[in-house]
């Protein structure tokens, strides 16, 4: 078969391509919706405001056909928080938060060194067969990242918890709490719960951690975020309650003094590559495999978002990349990126900007912490004028908040937009959705191009361009897959 149908091929898969038929070349340009878009960033009032459960029915929860654990999906941006203030309804105000706290977390990305510890610490599951729940958007917490909701103990107690592919620790707030930030939920209390059992000095799982520490026979850990946020308390071993799905033994932090951006949740799921993470815990008893797919921020109150675990989170049809090791950073989730695209047309940089070097520098992460993927400045001031070249129809605005290229679109119904593509290493051709990348700055039309430059070699995918697609991560056997299906 051709390589031009074999691309074709793979771009009919992807829902974020247009669906032309196999002898009809794809569209170059998407037709935007404005209206729309604008709509998406008002916020429910609470009469609107849908409730999710924190147990679920037998036909909602589980995939009987499929094998799998399977959840409804919540967007949190419908959500009215109890813990924020008045100023967060405003959309314009959510929207500066979120570019700050951005600002932070792809800074301490860039700044990170990782231990490179490989070990390997083992939980054990009742259902080991896949399971899965509920992601929800922080955004009107003040928090750019997505929440899923989960139990912790026996009887479970429902958190919300921060979703993050870039950490290595589970921990949640913890009664008795020295220092902590506000959540939507009670903190957790350990006395409560007949499954928590603490983890002493001596036992191997301490060794796991980059900063143990020891106090009165138990094992103490520490984590401290680029932004300055922290957590600090004892480990713990513990039941994670997933739908109806029970996870034992799982090693979480119990924090007594915390701080931090994290507001809202309870605390933090770590899903990256190391040990200590919830996939690395997992292990061999789900195949090493999770998938997620994070709800857009402009869906209506029935969008949600999902996070699955098992081989049976695989989906068939979807379209496969490498996952590329850097020993450097082992709990990052490196792609081979080769290029970019605006219009159909590849944006003339070198393929070296998104290379690994042999000391671990650049490359190219995937990470569902930071909002905004970041680039190269060489290669994102490249990208952002081949973008510009191609919407000198469009009506410019002044620059807001990290982003330097915006649109006036007030007044538009819908416009024209270039389409926008990921070229991957071997061939696949990611092309995104208008919205992943023209995203609103306020209520009244102001539109920006959703790409930062940054200082360092590193590159960033955010989790705004991967919104609505599909994104499975085969950590044994190093793939990552895109599509078929959209959320």
């Amino acid at each position: 078969m051709a390589i031009d149908t074999v691309l074709l091929l793979f771009l009919l898969t992807l829902p974020t391509i247009s669906t032309s038929s196999p002898t009809t070349p794809p569209s170059h340009f998407h037709d935007f919706n404005v209206e729309e878009t604008i709509a998406g960033t008002k916020i429910l009032t609470p009469s609107q405001t849908p409730k999710q459960p924190d147990h679920y029915s037998h036909d909602d929860t589980r995939n009987l056909e499929n094998g799998k654990w399977k959840a409804k999906l919540l967007h949190r941006d419908k959500i009215i928080s109890t813990t924020s203030s008045s100023s967060f309804h405003e959309y314009r105000t959510r929207f500066i938060a979120r570019m700050k706290r951005d600002v932070k977390r792809a800074t301490s990305l860039i700044r990170r060194i990782n231990n490179n510890n490989t070990g390997y610490y083992s939980s054990k599951v009742e259902d080991a067969f896949g399971f899965g729940s509920e992601v929800v958007s922080g955004t009107d917490e003040g928090s750019g990242e997505y929440f899923v909701r989960i139990g912790l103990g026996s009887p479970p107690t429902y958190q919300y918890m921060v979703i993050d592919s870039g950490s290595d620790i589970v921990w949640v707030q913890c009664q008795p709490c020295n220092q902590c930030y506000n959540q939507s939920d009670p903190l957790f209390d350990p006395a409560n719960s007949t499954s928590y059992i603490g983890v002493s000095c001596a036992e191997a799982v301490c060794d796991y951690l980059d900063n143990a520490g020891c106090h009165e026979g138990r094992c103490g850990y520490e984590v401290s975020y680029g932004d300055g946020s922290f957590t600090q308390g004892t480990l713990a071993l513990e039941t994670v309650t997933f739908g109806r799905t029970v996870v034992r033994d799982t090693a979480i932090g119990c924090g007594h003094w915390n701080q931090g951006m994290f507001v809202g949740a309870a605390g933090l799921l770590g899903l990256g590559g190391g040990p200590m993470s919830f996939v690395g815990q997992l292990g061999g008893q789900t195949g090493g495999a999770f998938g997620y797919c994070l709800v857009s921020r402009g869906g209506t109150e029935s969008s949600f978002g999902s996070l699955e675990f098992g081989r049976d989170a695989m989906p068939v049809g979807a379209a496969w990349v490498p996952l590329i090791k850097n020993p450097m950073f082992s709990s990052f989730y490196y792609v081979g990126l080769s290029g970019l695209g605006v219009g159909g047309s590849r944006v003339p940089v070198s393929e070296d900007y998104f290379r690994i070097t042999d000391i671990g520098d650049g490359g190219v992460v995937m990470d569902t912490g930071t909002a905004v993927t970041r680039l190269p400045t060489v290669v994102y001031n490249a990208f952002r004028d081949a973008f510009i070249a191609q919407t000198t129809n469009l009506p410019r605005a002044s620059g807001v908040s990290i982003f330097d290229t915006c649109y006036d679109l007030k007044g538009f119904v819908s416009v024209r937009v270039p389409t926008v593509s990921f070229y991957f290493v071997g061939g696949p051709i990611l092309t995104l959705p208008a919205k992943n990348y023209l995203i609103p700055a306020d209520e009244v039309g102001t539109f920006c191009f959703a790409f930062a430059p940054s200082p360092s070699r590193l590159s960033i995918i955010g989790n705004i361009q991967q919104e609505g697609i599909q994104v499975s991560i085969d950590v044994a056997n190093g793939f990552v897959g895109f599509g078929p299906n959209v959320c």
